[in-house]
């Protein structure tokens, strides 16, 4: 009787998928779509001092906590990085990621480039990231004042650190500029479908290929 050796019960390390944009370049919408159609990737929930807006839900978006809170959690090192971001500070909790990834589970990070470079310093090999431009600063404009959830002057503030955000694209593994949106979604699911192949993720492989020695026609 010939064994299963069947690719699927490989055992697969997962890894973390980091998404980076200035505010506006449709980071968030190209994250949604890329959850909604691949399995095995799953959103990390920032815990965040920023007051909710009304269109987010607590525990679904972020965690919302006063600073008082975010300090006893970095104190403690319950978080894989944190930033300060316009003024509000974001961590992410690390034992949940941590177990997420020895499940062979994917997690999606929505943070900024200081995150980023904190992550590469705990995590590496666990790595994968992409900056996400927009096609003109224009364009960027128009995308926040048509979101209407914040206000002129949080969106000329945006605008002003716009420019410094993009300055950090040089930083990440790749780079898709937003011209498409159906394109740029595409192209982050390429993008999950050859990390996930990669060998050093696959621990299940040395286990596989034995059975593919052992197996007797």
């Amino acid at each position: 009787m010939t064994q299963n050796t069947s690719s699927s019960s490989i055992a697969r390390r997962g890894f973390m998928l980091v998404l980076s944009s200035p505010s506006g370049a449709g980071k968030t919408t190209i994250a949604r779509k890329v959850l909604e159609s691949e399995d095995e990737l799953v959103l990390s929930i920032s815990v965040t001092t920023r007051p909710k807006r009304s269109s987010e839900k607590e525990g679904s978006d972020y965690f919302f906590v006063d600073e008082g809170i975010f300090s006893q959690m970095v104190d403690t090192k319950q978080f894989l990085e944190h930033a300060q971001v316009y003024g509000y500070y974001y961590g992410t909790p690390r034992a949940t990621i941590e177990e997420l990834l020895a499940m062979g589970t994917d997690v999606l990070f929505d943070i900024d480039w200081q995150g980023t470079q904190q992550l590469k310093q705990t995590a590496l090999n666990d790595l994968v990231s992409v900056f996400i431009l927009p096609p003109t600063i224009e364009d960027l404009e128009k995308r926040l004042y048509t979101r209407g959830e914040d206000s002129e002057e949080v969106v000329r503030k945006r605008m002003r650190q716009a420019q410094h955000e993009c300055s950090h694209w040089a930083e990440y593994d790749y780079v898709i500029i937003n011209e498409a949106l159906e394109e740029s979604i595409q192209k982050v699911r390429s993008i999950v479908q050859a990390e996930r192949l990669k060998r050093r993720r696959q621990i299940g492989l040395v286990n596989f290929v034995n059975r593919l020695r052992e197996t007797k026609k």
